[in-house]
């Protein structure tokens, strides 16, 4: 648990895909192994990044059983869980990571709503392993998740802490003792400097996991953070953002950065879509300005044509 409670830098991790479609598990693996490299301590399996709306469970558990037997314990495997909930919650948690990670449940779900009742739910999920809950203030389908709910909830033995974008929120836990990981790379170098927070779960370290190391351990770093604020903000194009498309935010970007980078092959599940090609030729500058050597993959980085993507709408499993 102290472990998982000190985490500076967990990468959100992308998940690949083959051109029929299917999971693509080397690419998978070198990916991993780069994070391992490069010095990342834990990743985010199945989240947002890893395209959690078209994994199900019994999918993202697959994949995170094989990361396990590939890697056992060089790096910690949280399973980004979500809204994946049975009724009776019976499979809500895989041995073979070492956290869950958890939003707050929809209302129809239980008729969870009162404080009382999200720290039953909670609990019960807490007692099956180490948990990080999301207090995403972007879902509004999903109900709130007050200060008292946490504080009590962080007495569980198997509460690992808070994935928190609010800087107010995330210093008002470090006071309190209350371990809080933000999930905004932008705002990282800051908030794990001056606002308390325990790290970060990256979307960036997908791209630049040595940079993001070096500038979340090795203290104050702003001329690195300001040398990388243009991809943060091409990563986080808020341009056309509403509460319908958060997972199209920075899932567009990252895809068609890492498939430009030739890490990945260039195909995307909906409803994500490659950036436009202005975008794309952007992100190419930045590989320049910031240096080829910082990113991952050996490949020469390359503005691909529209005709190079491929597009999936079946569910992966």
């Amino acid at each position: 648990m102290e472990e998982l409670k000190s985490l500076r830098l967990v990468t959100a991790i992308k998940t690949p895909y083959e051109r029929n479609g299917k999971i693509d598990l080397d690419t998978y693996d070198n990916m991993v192994n780069m994070q391992i490299e490069k010095g990342v301590q834990g990743i985010l399996v199945g989240g947002t990044a890893g395209e959690d709306g078209v994994m199900t469970l019994s999918g993202l558990y697959s994949l995170i059983s094989h990361i396990r037997r590939s890697f056992g314990n060089k790096i910690k495997i949280i399973g980004y869980v979500g809204w994946k909930l049975t009724s009776d919650n019976q499979i809500s948690f895989c041995n073979d990571m070492d956290a869950a990670m958890y939003i707050n449940p929809y209302p129809h779900n239980d008729n969870v709503s009162s404080d009382d009742r999200l720290i039953v739910h909670y609990d019960r999920l807490l007692s099956m392993g180490p948990g990080i809950i999301y207090r995403n203030q972007h879902n509004t389908s999903t109900i709130g998740l007050p200060m008292r709910v946490v504080e009590e909830l962080s007495e569980n033995p198997n509460f690992v802490g808070i994935k928190e974008n609010k800087r107010g929120n995330i210093l008002t836990y470090a006071s309190k003792g209350i371990h809080a990981w933000t999930g905004k790379d932008e705002e990282s170098h800051k908030t794990i400097w001056e606002y308390g927070a325990t790290g970060v779960y990256s979307i960036a370290g997908n791209l630049v996991p040595g940079l993001m190391k070096e500038l979340l351990f090795e203290g104050m770093n702003p001329s690195l953070n300001l040398k990388l604020k243009p991809l943060f903000d091409w990563l986080f194009d808020m341009s056309g953002w509403s509460v319908m498309n958060i997972s199209t935010l920075f899932h567009n970007p990252l895809n068609t950065a890492l498939a430009q980078l030739g890490v990945i092959k260039p195909v995307f599940r909906r409803p994500h879509v490659p950036v436009s090609v202005e975008k794309r030729r952007e992100f190419v500058d930045l590989v320049e300005q910031i240096g080829r050597d910082n990113f991952v993959g050996e490949k020469d980085v390359r503005v691909l044509d529209q005709r190079d993507f491929i597009t999936y709408y079946e569910e992966i499993y």
